[in-house]
Formats: structure tokens, sequence, C-alpha cells
């Protein structure tokens, strides 16, 4: 057998090997996206919102150590565990301290021994606690008045209660206090005709003060009984939580494997599930609102931003006051504030609750085509026509920096996930880093042979996605600066401004001038689907972790949200 044969044979089996992973492959995602079944939106259900606990609540932060300390030891850290335990004891101990001063502030009180309260009040247990203060000098002095010390009692009153008299509990309440010098007895005085006498005055007084400091619930030595396995336990609770609520249910109980990112069903889309229609132009850009997602803003060509609710497809809302089409739209991570991009030069900044402009940034010269808040949600991120990419403070309503190096129009700007990074994506061809702090570009890709019309990173910020007018969409390895894999089958070549986007870190889904949502495999670079309902090119297609829906926007003027309809078989 000749060589060429040989190579020839080779070339084949390896081919066919080839096939059969591929096959193999899609075989398995399809029986992963296939092990769902649609139970729909909680609505109802209560969200792990800040009010739940108080992360700064003392108790709280203890609880948050001990079970911290507890998992150490389980897992055999024991170095790590003393570490951590020593610096929280130094607080428990502080607190032990605080304890005792409680005590013999509370028995100085029932004992009538001032000079000692004096001695403790001094301390930061009582000192700040003016109100409290001024309970016991009122209580102090009212004695003086009982044992008929006037003398005492006069300067009393002007060294230690005349200075806080604005804390008096009723309007007149000094000035009948002024008015005991020369009573007969406490009981002559309005504000004091109830006083109890000596012994339960002092008795509500140790109650006031034990109210106000809440300390009777607090363990002496910090040894508190921590369930077994507590922390663990809570993660499952969380894990549980997520599943339970979201859109789609796993048939079988699935295995996580990270807890650094919320549990999000893998399912692959095949179906149309709702068209939202109102727009009077081509659908530009399209954006669900916040992490949670539970309304969508999309951004036209007839110069307005619409609202609408993700699960009955309803608009919200019409966002007027642009005075040329939305290239792009951005919201913050709560989901309070969207920011919009036009080609009227001005970038603005909207209330969801509201529907109202609140902000307009207007340093671009022309046409702004992309915006993106910062993972903080105080900055944004804009470029445009005019070469500049610009860093807005969102609070201060301000400008903060500007970003000069393209050679032409700069069509996407992004944020790496740590918040550090800004890249941008360009019709000269290139993707640009650019580091914050300093201004400078640190890091430029000119790999692309057209125009750059979109790029995206997944959440851990290892890997970045581009579509470009070359007709592919292209990943690439951040840390390396290296191509990973190229994404063809779409097309991307004429027509401003087709985007893609990852989904679930395992796929990557984009728009095409053919009217197609496509999705791509991360792994192999195949396409996995083919979405097809719009009659015009699909500029971008959006997927929401939270909702498991994809959202797309087209030239035909209409939104479409896409979900995996169990009814119809999935063919990959």
């Amino acid at each position: 057998m000749s060589d060429t044969s040989a190579n020839s044979n080779l070339d084949q089996r390896t081919i066919e090997e080839n096939d059969e992973l591929d096959s193999n492959r899609r075989k398995s995602l399809a029986a992963l996206a296939t092990a769902h079944h649609h139970v729909g939106a909680h609505l109802k259900c209560i969200r792990p919102t800040e009010d739940i606990f108080n992360p700064e609540d003392p108790k709280i932060r203890e609880d948050i150590v001990r079970m911290i300390i507890q998992y150490l030891s389980d897992e055999g850290y024991t170095a790590s565990k003393m570490t951590v335990y020593d610096e929280a004891n130094v607080k428990w101990h502080e607190r032990e301290e605080r304890i005792v001063e409680v005590k013999r502030l509370k028995k100085a009180i029932l004992d009538g021994d001032w000079a000692e309260v004096d001695k403790l009040s001094a301390k930061p247990l009582v000192k700040n606690h003016k109100s409290f203060l001024y309970a016991v000098y009122k209580q102090q002095y009212l004695e003086y008045i009982e044992h008929q010390e006037i003398q005492k009692a006069f300067t009393f009153l002007n060294r230690r209660l005349k200075p806080l008299e604005h804390l008096q509990t009723t309007s007149n309440e000094f000035k009948d206090m002024c008015y005991l010098l020369t009573a007969k007895a406490v009981h002559d005085a309005p504000s004091f005709k109830n006083w109890e006498g000596i012994g339960p005055a002092r008795e509500k007084l140790v109650e006031q003060f034990q109210n106000m400091l809440n300390f009777e619930n607090t363990d002496k030595d910090g040894s508190v009984y921590v369930p077994p396995n507590r922390l663990l336990t809570l993660l499952r609770q969380a894990v549980a939580y997520q599943i339970e609520f979201s859109r789609y249910h796993p048939r079988v109980s699935p295995r996580v494997n990270t807890l650094l990112q919320d549990y999000t069903s893998f399912v692959i889309p095949n179906a149309v599930r709702a068209t939202l229609t109102g727009h009077h132009g081509n659908v530009k850009c399209v954006e669900f609102i916040g992490e949670e997602g539970r309304e969508i803003v999309s951004g036209s060509s007839d110069n307005t931003l619409r609202i609408w609710d993700t699960e009955n497809s309803k608009e919200m809302g019409i966002l007027e006051g642009h005075e040329s089409r939305i290239w792009d739209v951005s919201s913050n991570k709560i989901g309070t504030m969207v920011s919009s991009a036009s080609g009227d030069g001005s970038i603005k900044l909207w209330d969801t609750s509201k529907h109202v402009c609140v902000t307009s940034f207007t340093e671009h010269s022309s046409d702004v085509y992309s915006v993106r808040f910062h993972p903080g949600d105080n900055h944004i991120v804009t470029g445009g026509y005019d070469k500049i990419i610009r860093l807005y403070d969102v609070s201060a309503g301000r400008l903060v920096k500007t970003f000069t190096g393209h050679q032409l129009s700069v069509s996407k700007t992004i944020f790496n996930p740590l918040g550090n990074l800004i890249v941008s994506g360009s019709k000269d061809n290139t993707i640009k880093f650019w580091d914050i702090v300093s201004g400078l570009c640190i890091r430029t890709i000119s790999s692309h042979l057209g125009e750059v019309t979109s790029v995206e990173m997944n959440s851990s910020g290892t890997l970045l996605l581009s579509s470009s007018k070359d007709n592919s969409n292209r990943l690439w390895d951040v840390r390396m600066t290296r191509p990973i894999r190229r994404l063809k089958g779409h097309q991307n070549t004429s027509k401003n401004f087709i985007r893609a986007c990852f989904v679930n870190n395992s796929l990557i889904a984009g728009g095409s001038e053919d009217g197609i949502v496509y999705i791509w495999d991360q792994d192999t670079g195949e396409v996995l689907q083919k979405l097809r309902g719009h009659t015009g090119m699909v500029y971008s297609a959006v997927w929401n972790q939270k909702q498991n829906l994809f959202v797309s926007c087209s030239d035909d003027k209409t939104l479409k949200t896409w979900w995996y309809d169990e009814n119809i078989p999935l063919e990959l």
C-alpha cells in the first residue's frame, strides 16, 4: 500500500472518529437538556433580599464565624480554625468584659451607689447613650429631693441635668424639677405626681437599661451550640431553594458542581414562547432588566424604549425622550435603572419604576453605539461614532474618564466581571483591553478580518466572545490572548450590529442576517440549534439565567422570547 493511500485511510478514520465524538457530544447535550420539565415562573416566592437579615448585626456575624470554625474543624483545617477562633475570641472577650460592666452598673443603681454609677457611666457602655444618662441623673436628683438634700440637689441640677435639658421626656419636666427645690415632696410637681418612690424607680431604671442594651440573651463565654454540619446544611438549603424556584425542574435531582454561581437548569430553547409587538421600527437592542429578569427592555429605530413583562409579555411602559434610534441598552443588577445609547449622541438613565428619564449625558459628538453598567452599578461605559470610550459616574452624574486609541467607531464596550478592565470592539477590526485606573490600553487583538460588532465575557472573565463582519464569532482565552474556537454558520457581513452572548457558560447564542437565532456548543463550536421565527435579520439574542429564557430582537420590529417546549422533539 502506498504512503498516499495509507495517509488517506488514516485521515478518513480520524474524520469518522471526530464525527462519532461530535455525535456523542450532541446526544449527551440533548439528554441533559431534555431532563427538565417546565413549571413556569414562581411569582409569589420570597426573594432573598437584604432585609431578610442584617449582615452587620453582631449576632449574625458571630453565627457566621461559628459556622466557619465548625466547618474548618470538621474538615481538619486545624491551624486555620485556630486563627479564625483567636481573632474572633478577642471580640468575644471584649463582649465578656462589657457583660461584667452591665451587671456592675445594674447592681450599683439598685444599691444607690451613685459614685460607682458615675464611674461606669464614663465608659463607652453608657456614655454615648445620652437619654439613659439623663434618666440616671434624674433619678439621683429626685433622691436628693426625697431626702431633703436641697443644696446637693441644686448643684446637681445645674451641673448634670441642665446640659441635658433637651432630653427631657415632657415639655415641662425640667421646669418641674426646678420647682421641686422649693416644694415639700417629689409628688408636688405635676411631672412626678405618679413617681413610685426610690426603690421601685431604681428597678424601673435598671429595666430600662436592660432593654436598651439587650444583653440578657447573650452567652457568657462565646460557646454556643452549633448544629452539626450547619454551614453545609444552609448551603444545601440555598441550592434547593434555587432549584425549586427555577422555571424548569430537573426530573432527577442534579449534582451541583459549583457554589460560586446560582443553580440554573440546562435547557436548549426550541420554540417561540411569545412575540412582543409594539415598536414601529426595527428593534436594535434588548436586555433583561436586572439579574432577576422579571422585565425586558428594548430599544428601537422608532426612538423609543419599551418595557415588557417577561412572564405575560405585556407592554408595561414606553420611555420617550431620544431624538434618534436606540443602539444599545443596559440595566443595573437590581433592575432599578436602565441606560440607553442613541443616535442623537446622548446616553440617558431611566427609572424603571416611574418610567422617566433621570439623567442625560451629551459628551459624545455623534451616534452612541454602546452602553454597559459596571458590575458595581455606580458607573457606565459608552462608545460610539466619535471613536472615544467614556466612563461616567452614575451617582455623581458626571464624566469621569475618556479612553482613546481606536481608529474607527467603537461598536461595543463592556466591563470584565471584576470591574477593573474595559473591553471594546471597533469598526477598525480590533478589540482593546483598557485599564480603568490608568486609562491605558494594555492589550489589543487584531485577528478579525472585519468590523467587530460585539464583545462579551463569560461570568468568570476567562473567556471572551467576539462577533465580526468577517462572518464569524470567535472565542478567546483572555489570559493568553489567543483564539480558541471560531463559530460559523450564521451571517454577519453588512448590517450594524449583529451580537452574540454566552449562555450558561456552556452555550453561545447570537443573531444573524438570515433571521435565525443560532445556538452553538461552546466546547466544539458546532451549531446545536437554529431558532426560526423572525421575518427579518436578528440583531441580538440575550439569555437570562434566572428566567431560563432567551429574548431576541429583529429587523421585523418584534421581539421574541424562546423556551424549551418539551412537547416538541429537540433535534440538535
